[in-house]
């Protein structure tokens, strides 16, 4: 019997192959998905892993066995299924893990419409059956299998995109992109194909060993060679993606990297403008620059924990028009809600070619606080450990706590957050103040308390 409990997360499916999951998995997980989610059809997409062709034909074997039509638009980037899905209207499954070493694959799952499928949406459903099946056999196929067909939506993802941001009047970048031989390498060239752009690829070839370093551009270690290259080539800017193309990390002309809190209010501002105000979505690491731009912007900010299932659901409750989060993930209203790191780069280009001057220049209007950046520290006991700052905390005047998102800590001139990782033994910290001097103070002090 297959332990499910270490590969079915919060919201999606993860672990290594073939040793927690393999193909006969996979299919099972396609019949359950469609038993879960009632689709009479469904579509499928895959990352440039060695085992995603493979999982996912077999994950379109369950579901058409259970008579359901599966539409294959093979190699994609997640935020490409997310754009099948919502174009087609039909539940979708990405096959990917993510930055996550060439062993590991996953499943993120959604319902019509992008809509998120996560452990209190239909995940937990979808693994009791799973596990139902694997010891007791698969469940009977209908009487109609479903049919399986290929369809190529790239040209028509790349058109989406570029139609929600006008990029025709915008002067001639030199834009250096860092793909970690992901997804990236198959969907920018089509979305920036025509546009005043001078393309500098990294690591375009699709290679699910990550041969060059791991893509996962939060990692300061993985944007080395982009940051060289764009000091080396005098470019306006650096992109990079992760593994599945779903994150857009950015790089100054400098080679200095952008925080994703400042492109949070940078697009927040824009989308703001477009449709003439409305709610956009923070999570509880942003930074306060995020709710200051929105509200000078005429908008709505509202506060939500980490997490895109969390995200998604404020969006869909307030009918935000964008969310962003420290870890550069974007949301948008006009992407049926789901995440695109793609259509945040387009806003930066955008925002950066319709002036003259600097990126750096640019985004200094939304990066005005001084930040640690996030500080994992592996501790024995994270409840006692977080208690200890918070007791710590309690009582001194002039603070204030809650507790939406593991602790938060703010006073007149800082904040810090306070998490527990859910998968390892870590406390993770963020803290901002108005000047880097008060950050290092506030950041020693609650590290002292949680390594003890």
């Amino acid at each position: 019997m297959p332990d499910l409990s270490k590969i079915v997360k919060a919201y999606d499916v993860r672990g290594v192959v073939p040793d927690q999951w393999d193909e006969s998995l996979a299919e099972l997980f396609g019949a359950a998905f469609v038993r879960v989610t009632g689709a009479s059809a469904i579509v499928t997409g895959h990352d440039m892993r060695p085992s995603s062709p493979g999982l996912a034909r077999a994950f379109g074997r369950g579901a058409a066995a259970l008579g359901a039509d599966v539409t294959e638009i093979g190699l994609c980037s997640t935020d490409q299924l997310y754009y099948a899905s919502g174009r087609l209207d039909l539940p979708g499954a990405m096959f990917t893990a993510s930055h996550n070493p060439a062993r590991y694959n996953g499943i993120k799952m959604c319902r019509s419409g992008a809509a998120p499928v996560g452990q209190d949406t239909g995940l937990a459903d979808i693994r009791e059956l799973v596990e139902r099946w694997a010891g007791q056999g698969a469940p009977e196929p209908a009487a109609a299998p479903g049919t399986i067909a290929q369809r190529d939506v790239l040209a028509d993802y790349a058109a989406h995109l570029r139609g929600l941001v006008d990029l025709s009047g915008i002067r001639p970048l030199k834009v250096v992109v860092d793909a970690g031989n992901g997804m990236g390498g198959h969907t920018v060239p089509s979305v920036l194909a025509d546009l005043p752009v001078e393309l500098v690829p990294m690591y375009f070839e699709l290679d699910g060993t990550f041969p060059n370093h791991e893509a996962n551009p939060l990692a300061p270690e993985n944007i080395v060679d982009l940051q060289a290259k764009v000091r080396q080539l005098g470019a306006d800017i650096g992109l990079a993606f992760d593994g599945d193309a779903d994150r857009c990390f950015v790089v100054d002309e400098r080679g200095e990297g952008v925080s994703p809190s400042a492109i949070t209010a940078l697009v927040a501002a824009r989308e703001l403008d477009k449709h003439g105000g409305g709610t956009v979505i923070h999570n509880c690491i942003t930074s306060w620059s995020v709710p200051e731009v929105v509200r000078e912007h005429g908008g709505t900010p509202v506060r939500t924990r980490v997490g895109h299932s969390f995200i998604k659901g404020e969006m869909a409750r307030t009918g935000a028009i964008f969310g962003g989060e420290h870890s550069a993930h974007y949301y948008f209203r006009d992407f049926w809600n789901a995440d695109t790191g793609m259509l945040a780069a387009l806003h930066v280009l955008a925002a950066l070619g319709e002036k003259d001057g600097t990126l750096s220049g640019l985004v200094a209007e939304y990066d005005r606080y001084a930040a640690s950046g996030e500080i994992n520290s592996t501790v024995d006991d994270q409840t006692g450990r977080a208690a200890a700052v918070k007791a710590a905390y309690a009582d001194r005047p002039g603070t204030e706590l809650d507790e939406l998102d593991g602790l938060t800590v703010t006073a007149a001139d800082w904040w810090f957050n306070l998490r527990a990782s859910n998968t390892e033994p870590l406390l993770r910290l963020n803290v901002e103040a108005r000047d880097q001097a008060t950050a290092d103070k506030v950041r020693d002090e609650v590290l002292a308390i949680v390594r003890g």
